[in-house]
Protein backbone atom coordinates (compact mmCIF):
# COMPACT_ATOMS: atom_id res chain seq x y z
CA UNK A 1 0.00 0.00 0.00
CA UNK A 2 1.24 3.49 -0.75
CA UNK A 3 1.24 5.97 1.91
CA UNK A 4 -1.65 8.45 2.03
CA UNK A 5 -1.08 12.17 2.08
CA UNK A 6 -3.92 14.32 3.68
CA UNK A 7 -3.66 17.40 1.39
CA UNK A 8 -5.92 20.84 2.03
CA UNK A 9 -5.86 23.55 -0.74
CA UNK A 10 -6.23 27.13 0.09
CA UNK A 11 -7.73 29.38 -2.35
CA UNK A 12 -10.53 28.14 -4.96
CA UNK A 13 -9.68 30.43 -8.01
CA UNK A 14 -7.91 29.27 -11.19
CA UNK A 15 -4.94 27.72 -9.52
CA UNK A 16 -7.11 26.66 -6.43
CA UNK A 17 -9.43 24.53 -8.66
CA UNK A 18 -5.95 23.28 -10.75
CA UNK A 19 -4.15 21.95 -7.73
CA UNK A 20 -7.50 20.28 -6.59
CA UNK A 21 -8.08 18.62 -10.19
CA UNK A 22 -4.26 17.22 -9.71
CA UNK A 23 -4.42 15.88 -6.71
CA UNK A 24 -7.92 13.64 -7.48
CA UNK A 25 -5.85 12.85 -10.82
CA UNK A 26 -2.85 11.51 -9.38
CA UNK A 27 -4.15 7.90 -8.23
CA UNK A 28 -5.26 7.26 -11.46
CA UNK A 29 -2.08 8.28 -13.91
CA UNK A 30 0.43 7.73 -11.05
CA UNK A 31 -0.91 4.54 -8.98
CA UNK A 32 2.42 3.90 -7.80
CA UNK A 33 2.83 7.41 -6.37
CA UNK A 34 1.89 8.51 -2.78
CA UNK A 35 -1.84 8.79 -2.39
CA UNK A 36 -3.71 11.94 -1.64
CA UNK A 37 -6.50 12.46 0.63
CA UNK A 38 -8.82 15.30 -0.36
CA UNK A 39 -9.27 16.70 3.71
CA UNK A 40 -10.10 20.17 3.29
CA UNK A 41 -10.36 23.57 1.24
CA UNK A 42 -10.31 26.53 2.40
CA UNK A 43 -11.36 30.47 0.89
CA UNK A 44 -12.61 33.39 2.35
CA UNK A 45 -15.38 33.34 0.21
CA UNK A 46 -17.56 30.52 2.06
CA UNK A 47 -19.54 29.78 -0.76
CA UNK A 48 -16.93 29.29 -3.23
CA UNK A 49 -15.05 27.31 -0.64
CA UNK A 50 -18.38 24.62 -0.57
CA UNK A 51 -18.60 24.50 -3.99
CA UNK A 52 -15.23 23.62 -4.23
CA UNK A 53 -15.72 20.88 -1.77
CA UNK A 54 -19.04 20.12 -3.47
CA UNK A 55 -16.82 19.70 -6.98
CA UNK A 56 -13.48 17.55 -6.36
CA UNK A 57 -14.93 15.98 -3.11
CA UNK A 58 -13.21 17.40 0.11
CA UNK A 59 -14.20 16.02 3.18
CA UNK A 60 -14.95 19.51 4.81
CA UNK A 61 -14.64 23.16 4.06
CA UNK A 62 -14.27 26.39 5.64
CA UNK A 63 -13.42 30.08 5.10
CA UNK A 64 -10.60 30.21 7.78
CA UNK A 65 -7.42 28.61 6.68
CA UNK A 66 -5.67 28.99 10.16
CA UNK A 67 -8.26 25.82 11.17
CA UNK A 68 -6.17 23.58 8.57
CA UNK A 69 -2.67 23.85 10.83
CA UNK A 70 -4.30 21.92 14.10
CA UNK A 71 -5.81 19.20 11.87
CA UNK A 72 -3.65 16.13 12.17
CA UNK A 73 -5.31 14.64 8.86
CA UNK A 74 -3.89 16.93 6.86
CA UNK A 75 -0.06 16.50 6.42
CA UNK A 76 0.10 18.81 3.57
CA UNK A 77 -0.85 22.23 2.39
CA UNK A 78 -1.48 23.73 -1.09
CA UNK A 79 -1.29 27.65 -0.93
CA UNK A 80 -2.91 29.36 -4.10
CA UNK A 81 -3.86 32.82 -3.01
CA UNK A 82 -2.50 35.90 -4.53
CA UNK A 83 1.49 36.47 -3.55
CA UNK A 84 1.22 39.02 -0.58
CA UNK A 85 -0.27 36.32 1.55
CA UNK A 86 2.11 33.79 0.54
CA UNK A 87 4.37 33.82 3.27
CA UNK A 88 2.01 34.26 6.22
CA UNK A 89 0.69 31.56 5.38
CA UNK A 90 3.50 29.21 4.41
CA UNK A 91 5.14 30.55 7.39
CA UNK A 92 2.56 29.05 9.78
CA UNK A 93 1.73 25.63 7.92
CA UNK A 94 5.46 25.03 8.03
CA UNK A 95 5.55 26.08 12.35
CA UNK A 96 2.82 23.39 12.13
CA UNK A 97 4.70 20.86 10.94
CA UNK A 98 3.08 20.66 7.11
CA UNK A 99 4.41 20.11 3.68
CA UNK A 100 3.71 22.90 1.47
CA UNK A 101 2.85 23.48 -1.53
CA UNK A 102 2.91 27.41 -2.68
CA UNK A 103 1.82 28.84 -6.07
CA UNK A 104 4.83 31.34 -7.92
CA UNK A 105 5.71 34.03 -7.19
CA UNK A 106 6.82 32.47 -3.92
CA UNK A 107 6.55 35.88 -1.89
CA UNK A 108 6.71 39.51 -3.23
CA UNK A 109 10.94 39.72 -2.45
CA UNK A 110 13.61 37.70 -2.24
CA UNK A 111 13.96 38.66 1.73
CA UNK A 112 10.73 36.88 1.68
CA UNK A 113 11.72 34.14 -0.16
CA UNK A 114 14.69 33.97 1.75
CA UNK A 115 12.87 33.36 5.06
CA UNK A 116 10.59 30.97 3.71
CA UNK A 117 12.95 28.86 2.71
CA UNK A 118 14.98 28.64 5.76
CA UNK A 119 11.69 27.95 7.77
CA UNK A 120 11.20 25.00 5.78
CA UNK A 121 14.73 24.02 6.08
CA UNK A 122 14.91 24.15 9.60
CA UNK A 123 11.67 22.75 10.24
CA UNK A 124 12.78 20.01 7.77
CA UNK A 125 9.41 19.70 5.91
CA UNK A 126 9.33 19.16 1.76
CA UNK A 127 8.50 22.38 0.02
CA UNK A 128 7.32 22.76 -4.49
CA UNK A 129 6.55 26.16 -6.12
CA UNK A 130 4.42 25.72 -9.03
CA UNK A 131 6.35 26.04 -11.61
CA UNK A 132 4.51 23.28 -13.35
CA UNK A 133 5.44 24.09 -16.94
CA UNK A 134 9.30 22.59 -16.76
CA UNK A 135 7.38 19.03 -16.13
CA UNK A 136 6.88 18.83 -19.50
CA UNK A 137 9.03 15.48 -20.54
CA UNK A 138 10.01 17.24 -23.44
CA UNK A 139 11.44 19.96 -21.18
CA UNK A 140 13.48 17.29 -19.54
CA UNK A 141 14.53 15.82 -22.70
CA UNK A 142 15.55 19.55 -23.87
CA UNK A 143 17.14 19.31 -20.40
CA UNK A 144 19.14 16.06 -21.10
CA UNK A 145 20.47 16.80 -24.66
CA UNK A 146 21.98 20.09 -23.12
CA UNK A 147 23.73 18.32 -20.31
CA UNK A 148 24.50 15.66 -22.56
CA UNK A 149 26.58 18.13 -25.20
CA UNK A 150 24.39 17.71 -28.10
CA UNK A 151 24.23 20.92 -28.62
CA UNK A 152 27.58 21.87 -28.05
CA UNK A 153 29.19 25.00 -26.17
CA UNK A 154 25.63 26.73 -25.58
CA UNK A 155 26.26 30.38 -27.09
CA UNK A 156 23.05 32.05 -26.57
CA UNK A 157 19.26 31.80 -24.85
CA UNK A 158 16.50 33.65 -26.04
CA UNK A 159 13.34 33.52 -23.94
CA UNK A 160 9.71 35.31 -23.81
CA UNK A 161 6.42 34.68 -21.98
CA UNK A 162 3.69 36.92 -22.88
CA UNK A 163 0.06 36.59 -22.72
CA UNK A 164 -2.31 39.25 -23.19
CA UNK A 165 -4.70 38.73 -19.93
CA UNK A 166 -3.86 42.41 -18.46
CA UNK A 167 -3.67 44.37 -22.17
CA UNK A 168 -6.84 45.99 -21.79
CA UNK A 169 -6.36 49.11 -20.04
CA UNK A 170 -10.15 49.13 -18.39
CA UNK A 171 -9.47 45.90 -16.81
CA UNK A 172 -9.90 47.23 -13.25
CA UNK A 173 -7.25 47.66 -9.95
CA UNK A 174 -6.77 44.33 -8.86
CA UNK A 175 -4.31 42.68 -6.51
CA UNK A 176 -2.18 42.01 -9.78
CA UNK A 177 -1.04 45.42 -10.03
CA UNK A 178 -0.88 45.92 -6.04
CA UNK A 179 2.76 46.81 -5.19
CA UNK A 180 2.34 44.74 -2.25
CA UNK A 181 2.25 41.68 -4.52
CA UNK A 182 5.76 42.72 -5.91
CA UNK A 183 6.36 43.15 -9.51
CA UNK A 184 4.04 43.19 -12.21
CA UNK A 185 4.71 41.03 -15.00
CA UNK A 186 7.89 40.30 -14.36
CA UNK A 187 6.54 38.73 -11.48
CA UNK A 188 3.89 36.41 -12.32
CA UNK A 189 4.92 35.55 -15.45
CA UNK A 190 8.76 36.03 -16.10
CA UNK A 191 9.34 33.89 -13.10
CA UNK A 192 8.51 30.98 -15.35
CA UNK A 193 10.81 31.49 -18.08
CA UNK A 194 13.40 32.86 -15.51
CA UNK A 195 13.04 29.35 -13.93
CA UNK A 196 12.57 27.57 -17.32
CA UNK A 197 16.04 29.17 -18.20
CA UNK A 198 17.56 28.01 -15.10
CA UNK A 199 16.12 24.81 -15.61
CA UNK A 200 18.24 24.42 -19.21
CA UNK A 201 21.07 26.20 -18.34
CA UNK A 202 22.06 27.11 -14.44
CA UNK A 203 22.23 30.37 -12.97
CA UNK A 204 21.76 33.71 -14.24
CA UNK A 205 24.78 35.92 -12.77
CA UNK A 206 24.05 39.22 -14.35
CA UNK A 207 20.89 41.45 -15.31
CA UNK A 208 20.66 44.25 -17.66
CA UNK A 209 16.68 45.04 -17.61
CA UNK A 210 14.14 47.58 -18.53
CA UNK A 211 10.83 47.42 -16.60
CA UNK A 212 7.83 49.54 -18.22
CA UNK A 213 4.63 50.22 -17.72
CA UNK A 214 1.69 50.75 -20.39
CA UNK A 215 -1.31 50.93 -18.58
CA UNK A 216 -0.34 53.63 -16.27
CA UNK A 217 -3.94 53.88 -14.68
CA UNK A 218 -7.11 51.31 -14.42
CA UNK A 219 -10.46 52.12 -13.06
CA UNK A 220 -11.08 51.50 -9.14
CA UNK A 221 -13.53 48.83 -10.39
CA UNK A 222 -15.95 48.04 -13.03
CA UNK A 223 -17.01 50.89 -15.18
CA UNK A 224 -15.46 53.43 -12.43
CA UNK A 225 -14.98 56.84 -13.82
CA UNK A 226 -12.05 57.23 -11.28
CA UNK A 227 -9.26 55.54 -12.01
CA UNK A 228 -6.33 54.41 -9.76
CA UNK A 229 -1.94 54.57 -10.87
CA UNK A 230 -0.73 51.32 -11.63
CA UNK A 231 3.43 51.21 -10.00
CA UNK A 232 4.30 47.95 -11.92
CA UNK A 233 5.76 46.74 -15.40
CA UNK A 234 3.37 45.62 -17.95
CA UNK A 235 6.17 44.65 -19.90
CA UNK A 236 9.83 43.48 -18.55
CA UNK A 237 13.16 43.11 -21.02
CA UNK A 238 16.67 41.78 -19.47
CA UNK A 239 19.94 40.92 -20.89
CA UNK A 240 21.11 38.04 -19.10
CA UNK A 241 24.17 36.65 -18.21
CA UNK A 242 24.64 32.74 -17.06
CA UNK A 243 27.26 31.53 -14.76
CA UNK A 244 28.26 29.02 -17.39
CA UNK A 245 29.40 31.73 -19.26
CA UNK A 246 26.58 32.63 -22.55
CA UNK A 247 24.11 35.46 -22.48
CA UNK A 248 20.52 35.44 -23.82
CA UNK A 249 17.68 37.68 -23.33
CA UNK A 250 14.38 37.42 -21.44
CA UNK A 251 10.96 38.84 -21.61
CA UNK A 252 7.77 39.13 -19.91
CA UNK A 253 4.56 41.05 -21.10
CA UNK A 254 1.21 40.45 -19.77
CA UNK A 255 0.04 43.11 -22.72
CA UNK A 256 0.76 41.17 -25.65
CA UNK A 257 -2.19 41.60 -27.70
CA UNK A 258 -3.41 38.44 -29.03
CA UNK A 259 -1.09 36.38 -27.02
CA UNK A 260 -2.33 33.26 -24.78
CA UNK A 261 0.25 31.19 -23.80
CA UNK A 262 3.60 32.43 -25.24
CA UNK A 263 5.89 30.42 -23.23
CA UNK A 264 8.89 29.98 -25.45
CA UNK A 265 12.49 29.72 -25.57
CA UNK A 266 14.85 29.01 -28.36
CA UNK A 267 18.75 27.60 -26.88
CA UNK A 268 21.33 27.83 -30.09
CA UNK A 269 25.18 26.10 -29.81
CA UNK A 270 27.98 25.23 -31.34
CA UNK A 271 26.54 21.91 -32.83
CA UNK A 272 22.78 22.18 -32.51
CA UNK A 273 19.56 24.43 -31.70
CA UNK A 274 16.30 23.66 -29.58
CA UNK A 275 13.35 25.25 -30.45
CA UNK A 276 10.21 25.11 -27.72
CA UNK A 277 6.78 26.92 -27.44
CA UNK A 278 3.86 26.09 -24.73
CA UNK A 279 1.44 27.00 -27.52
CA UNK A 280 2.60 23.54 -29.00
CA UNK A 281 3.53 22.03 -25.75
CA UNK A 282 3.88 18.30 -27.75
CA UNK A 283 6.70 19.51 -30.09
CA UNK A 284 9.95 20.18 -29.52
CA UNK A 285 12.11 21.31 -32.71
CA UNK A 286 15.91 20.55 -33.04
CA UNK A 287 18.69 21.65 -35.70
CA UNK A 288 22.04 19.59 -35.45
CA UNK A 289 25.20 21.13 -37.27
CA UNK A 290 26.71 18.99 -40.05
CA UNK A 291 23.47 16.93 -41.37
CA UNK A 292 22.97 16.88 -45.49
CA UNK A 293 22.96 20.43 -46.49
CA UNK A 294 19.59 19.27 -48.67
CA UNK A 295 17.84 18.50 -46.24
CA UNK A 296 19.31 20.82 -43.39
CA UNK A 297 17.10 22.48 -40.90
CA UNK A 298 14.99 21.87 -37.93
CA UNK A 299 13.65 18.66 -36.89
CA UNK A 300 10.04 17.92 -34.97
CA UNK A 301 10.01 15.61 -32.19
CA UNK A 302 6.97 14.58 -31.34
CA UNK A 303 5.82 14.00 -27.47
CA UNK A 304 5.35 10.13 -27.14
CA UNK A 305 5.40 6.75 -24.79
CA UNK A 306 9.51 7.65 -25.40
CA UNK A 307 9.32 10.65 -22.98
CA UNK A 308 8.38 9.61 -19.71
CA UNK A 309 5.51 9.96 -17.96
CA UNK A 310 3.68 10.47 -21.28
CA UNK A 311 2.68 7.31 -21.27
CA UNK A 312 0.96 7.52 -17.94
CA UNK A 313 -1.74 9.74 -19.48
CA UNK A 314 -1.74 8.09 -23.45
CA UNK A 315 -0.09 5.08 -24.37
CA UNK A 316 -0.16 6.73 -28.77
CA UNK A 317 2.38 9.43 -30.07
CA UNK A 318 0.46 12.41 -31.08
CA UNK A 319 -2.17 12.23 -28.80
CA UNK A 320 -1.28 15.12 -26.60
CA UNK A 321 -0.32 16.01 -23.14
CA UNK A 322 -2.46 19.30 -21.70
CA UNK A 323 -1.54 22.07 -18.80
CA UNK A 324 -3.71 19.74 -16.17
CA UNK A 325 -1.34 17.09 -17.13
CA UNK A 326 1.49 18.92 -16.38
CA UNK A 327 -0.19 19.94 -12.97
CA UNK A 328 -0.74 16.24 -12.01
CA UNK A 329 2.78 15.36 -12.94
CA UNK A 330 3.34 18.31 -10.75
CA UNK A 331 1.61 17.11 -7.65
CA UNK A 332 2.34 13.55 -8.01
CA UNK A 333 6.15 14.65 -7.80
CA UNK A 334 5.34 16.42 -4.91
CA UNK A 335 3.39 13.61 -2.80
CA UNK A 336 6.48 10.93 -3.60
CA UNK A 337 8.79 13.81 -2.06
CA UNK A 338 6.91 13.44 0.83
CA UNK A 339 6.51 10.00 1.21
CA UNK A 340 10.40 9.37 0.31
CA UNK A 341 11.39 12.18 2.37
CA UNK A 342 14.01 13.75 -0.31
CA UNK A 343 13.89 17.53 -2.12
CA UNK A 344 10.84 18.37 -4.48
CA UNK A 345 11.90 20.21 -7.45
CA UNK A 346 11.31 22.70 -7.81
CA UNK A 347 11.20 23.62 -4.25
CA UNK A 348 11.60 27.09 -1.77
CA UNK A 349 14.80 26.97 -2.94
CA UNK A 350 14.89 27.20 -6.37
CA UNK A 351 11.62 29.74 -6.20
CA UNK A 352 13.81 31.79 -3.84
CA UNK A 353 16.90 32.04 -6.65
CA UNK A 354 14.24 32.68 -9.46
CA UNK A 355 13.37 35.62 -7.35
CA UNK A 356 16.92 36.58 -6.60
CA UNK A 357 16.80 37.46 -10.58
CA UNK A 358 13.26 39.34 -10.43
CA UNK A 359 14.71 41.34 -7.58
CA UNK A 360 17.59 42.22 -9.48
CA UNK A 361 16.13 43.36 -12.36
CA UNK A 362 14.10 45.78 -10.51
CA UNK A 363 16.48 47.03 -8.89
CA UNK A 364 18.97 46.78 -12.53
CA UNK A 365 15.78 49.22 -14.32
CA UNK A 366 15.20 51.34 -11.14
CA UNK A 367 19.20 52.23 -11.21
CA UNK A 368 20.04 52.04 -14.97
CA UNK A 369 22.79 49.61 -15.20
CA UNK A 370 23.82 46.04 -14.76
CA UNK A 371 23.57 44.19 -11.34
CA UNK A 372 25.61 41.31 -10.18
CA UNK A 373 23.66 38.49 -8.53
Amino acid sequence: MRREVGVAVIGTGFMGKAHALAYRAVPYAFPDAAQPRLVAVADINEAAARGAQAQFGFERATRDWRTLLDDPAIQAISITTPCSLHKEMALAAIAAGKHVHCEKPIAPSAADALAMMEAAQAAGVVTQTGYNYIKNPLLELARSMIAAGELGDITSFRGVHAEDYMADPEIPYNWRVDPENGAGALAEIGNHIIGLSRFLLGPIVEVNAQLETVNRTRPVAPGAQARRDVHVDDIARMIVKFGRGCSGSIEANWAATGRKMQLEFEVFGTRGALVFSQERLNELHYYRVGDDARTSGFTRIEAGPAHPPYSNFTVAGGHQLGFNDLKTMEMAGFLNAIESGTPAHANFHEAWEIQRVVDAAIRSSIEMRRVTI
